[in-house]
């Protein structure tokens, strides 16, 4: 049965023009539905389908609750997939199996909304499992509609968790055998094992009885959620005549006759958890949090303002593991934070942390950061000539380009990003120790762009290091990369001799 999509059902009783409107499709649905430019008016629900049935009763819940302008609606990979193009409210479509981790991010950064997870067996079941199980063993102030018809339905009928035992499928033609295949999972029982879970519900489409019986349970658990009850789940035994090869009114015998015996129709939790005593970290300034003193000797100590001449600043640090590629990203989001930026830092590195490759990407910015990701860094830290070649065309035309050397490889295409080119490890090799190169790099990037206070990097660095002599190193390491930039890039810029500057 797809969503309701007919034109109004009209009355002879008399109205205001003759007549009383009882019955019409949800102002909670899209007027039309634009997925494809004909039959604009219908789903692309199979004949008999659940999903219609379902997204029918969700979307009346929310009219009368009126929360239609209040709702999320996430919907990951399968039957659903296309819901987004159905209901009218806040969309968003997320991978595989992603949709509680995804919920519980847009609930905990907009906890006055309704956040709604809208999930297939195949989905929640087996590629979502850990996602699900966490998120309502937090009891994440969410609500998951599970859509449980035994089968993957959208990539033609293989196994699911929830194929009932004997039931045949393209990936167990000989029916679902426990000792092969395992039994299948109950997951409203699974879930209400668990503490937290506020409500847990199973209900079925089988017949106008069950399916009035699923229309409350529906309302509830988003009740549940705007009275900031807890975690729902209502689990919904669903028709699929497609791909169990059934007719819709034999489809719907065969829920009421072989799942509803398998999966139990009952309600497992309805309660209000008792309230976990909170504890969360104590609101202090970043100053406080980093330990640094206030007062004088704080701006001596590296907190002191700095004249930030950009709004977003992008950087990409690369190199092989072992060059301190990971802690100079996170010395310049330490820095940052010091200096009362938005940061992030994301590190990638291979199985092999020493000599394998390794990169990360900081962000320094004046406003919230939406991605901690950087496509196109504005600038590139090169620690060695692999990550040069590598990375060096993402950093667009006015960007920049630190390279851990002398000079360029002789058969490197100039990009059209600025390069400098400054022996870091031999510089850190005379000072003491050459793993003081990225502090060199460091040392040069902010006398070239200026985005943080050197004072903020002797602060942080003093801050990571407890080693005197590496103190020491690295202090004069900062201060050689700064002088290199002043006393020899410059030179060589004006001259365009010595490979210095590009």
């Amino acid at each position: 049965m797809a969503a309701e999509t007919h034109a109004p059902v009209k009355s002879q009783e008399p109205g205001s023009n003759g007549y009383e409107i009882l019955h019409a499709k949800s102002p909670v649905f899209f007027s039309r539905f634009e997925r494809k430019s004909e039959l604009q008016q219908q789903t692309h629900y199979c004949p008999g389908c659940g999903h219609g049935i379902v997204h029918k009763l969700i979307a009346e819940a929310l009219q009368d609750l009126k929360l239609q302008d209040e709702t999320i609606f996430v919907s990951p990979v399968g039957c659903s997939v296309f819901a987004y193009y159905y209901f009218d409210v806040g969309n968003v479509q997320v991978p595989h199996g992603r949709a509680p981790a995804a919920a519980t991010g847009l609930k905990r950064a907009h906890p006055d909304k309704i956040v709604i997870a809208y999930q297939g067996d195949g989905d929640l079941a087996a590629i979502g499992t850990a996602e699900i199980i966490h998120a309502a063993n937090r009891g994440e102030q969410i609500t998951v509609f599970f859509v449980n018809n035994a089968i993957y339905g959208m990539t033609g009928g293989q196994m699911a968790p929830t194929t009932l035992v004997g039931q045949k499928s393209t990936t167990s033609p000989w029916g679902r055998r426990p000792a092969n295949e395992g039994f299948p999972i109950h997951m409203a029982e699974l879930l209400a094992s668990l503490e937290a879970p506020a409500y847990v519900e199973r209900v079925a489409l089988a017949d106008n009885k069950t399916i009035m019986k699923a229309r409350r349970a529906i309302r509830k658990a988003i009740e549940n959620q705007r009275a900031g009850v807890g975690f729902s789940f209502v689990e919904i035994l669903s028709p699929c005549p497609t791909i169990w090869g059934k007719e819709p009114v034999d489809a719907r015998k065969w829920v009421a006759e072989k799942m509803i015996p398998a999966f139990p129709l009952n309600v497992f939790r309805d309660r209000k958890p008792e309230a976990v005593a909170d504890n969360p970290p104590p609101q202090r300034p970043v100053p406080d949090v980093l330990g640094i003193e206030t007062g004088e000797a704080s701006s001596q100590a590296g907190a002191a303002k700095h004249s930030h001449a950009f709004q977003n600043m992008t950087i990409k640090i690369a190199g092989f593991g072992g060059q301190g590629v990971l802690l100079l990203g996170q010395l310049l989001t330490e820095m940052g934070m010091r200096e009362g930026l938005e940061v992030s830092w994301l590190p990638s590195y291979g199985p092999e942390m020493r000599s394998g490759s390794a990169h990360c990407h900081v962000s320094l910015s004046k406003e919230r950061i939406g991605s901690p990701l950087i496509s196109r860094p504005q600038v590139l830290i090169a620690m060695n000539e692999v990550s040069l070649r590598k990375f060096a065309h993402t950093v667009p035309q006015d960007g920049l380009i630190l390279f851990n050397s002398a000079k360029l490889p002789a058969d490197f295409e100039l990009p059209a990003a600025k390069i400098i080119c400054i022996p870091a490890s031999e510089m850190a090799d005379k000072l003491g120790s050459t793993k003081a190169a990225n502090v060199v790099l460091m040392g040069a990037l902010l006398e070239e762009t200026e985005c943080l206070s050197a004072a903020t990097a002797t602060a942080a660095i003093e801050s990571r290091v407890k080693r005197v002599e590496l103190l020491d190193v690295n202090r004069k390491a900062l201060e050689a990369g700064r002088k290199y930039i002043d006393d020899e890039v410059w030179v060589g810029a004006e001259t365009q001799a010595d490979g210095f500057a590009y």
